[in-house]
């Protein structure tokens, strides 16, 4: 296990949440699943926690009830390489949850996630402040992040 890991808390869904996100996800599998024995604390068999990985990033999902829910005060960045790669994971990852600007999303389980093409900070750390103004312009009037209208708007004359 990594010194850091993100711990998810969910009320009875850990185990669904963790074999969807694994089955979005390239490089991901399901690790250990922790069940209640005879002493508890829930059901016998019943999943306590989940540990899963996400493209080589451990996360553990824990059935702790409802006391606590989640937020976007806390995300998950992903670094998308193409258009393609924000279109699929935008997608899948949005499905019953909700679409947000700027890239954001929570997807249904409530966990908040920035859907990011890697050109969008190129473009933002542009010198040039009138370009890098016109991108975060064009990026403020998005949810899904579309790099070819990123692109136009950096260089509108192309």
């Amino acid at each position: 296990m990594r010194k850091i890991t993100p711990f998810l808390w969910f009320d009875g869904q850990a185990e669904e949440a963790a074999n969807f996100y694994t089955s979005i996800f390239k490089n991901s599998k399901i690790g250990s699943i922790t069940r209640c024995g005879e002493e508890g604390p829930g059901p016998k068999g019943t999943v306590i926690s989940v540990n899963f990985e996400l493209d080589g990033q451990e996360f553990i999902a824990l059935n702790g009830g409802p006391h606590f829910t989640f937020s976007p005060a806390i995300s998950f960045y992903v670094d998308c390489q193409s258009q393609e790669e924000v279109d699929e994971l935008w997608e899948k990852l949005s499905a019953g949850g909700q679409k947000q600007q700027c890239g954001w999303l929570q997807d249904q389980y409530g966990v908040s996630w920035q859907i990011i093409p890697s050109t969008l900070s190129d473009l933002l750390n542009d010198p040039d402040a009138t370009k890098s103004g016109r991108v975060m312009q064009a990026m403020l009037q998005m949810t899904k992040i579309d790099i070819e209208t990123l692109k136009q708007a950096h260089e509108p004359h192309r």
